[in-house]
């Protein structure tokens, strides 16, 4: 029997939402990705800005770094992002260039995320180089992705 569409997303977001512990753990902002490629994870990302010092060290960004790196390739499009927080702008730009299709979140950032800021590229239309916005998929899990800001 095959699992309906949504178990499959809580339980990639549930591999989100151990990564989050990780990084809160850590110190860091408590944010977990993964991404999926034919039911198959092939990169994983926790928040890392404090411990690294570095900025970019996002969950997103990490994921997508595992992921090139595993598949030899800058094209990810036939991949789906998991991610427990909205990706922000910086991640929204990294995961259009890499032309991420489906986005599935646990809860939205706000004035700093990719969609529901004042600067939404993860629904651009109008930078020519980047094909059609993805699909985003809000609220998998979301009581469990706020817990872990508490």
């Amino acid at each position: 029997m095959q699992p309906r569409k949504n178990q499959n997303h809580e339980y990639y977001m549930n591999k989100c939402i151990e990564l989050a512990k990780v990084a809160k753990l850590n110190g860091d902002s408590p944010v977990g990705s993964v991404l999926v490629l034919n039911g198959e994870i092939v990169g994983e990302g926790i928040e890392g800005g404090k411990t690294f010092k570095d900025i970019t060290f996002h969950s997103e960004i990490e994921a997508v770094r595992n992921a090139r790196k595993l598949l030899q390739t800058p094209d990810l499009s036939d991949c789906i992002m998991y991610t427990t927080h909205e990706p922000c702008i910086m991640c929204s730009y990294v995961l259009r260039h890499h032309q991420i299709n489906t986005i599935i979140i646990g809860l939205a950032s706000g004035d700093i995320g990719g969609f529901s800021s004042q600067y939404p590229l993860l629904k651009d239309e109008t930078i020519k180089k980047w094909k059609k916005p993805p699909t985003l998929v809000f609220g998998i899990l979301e009581e469990e992705c706020k817990q872990l800001s508490l």
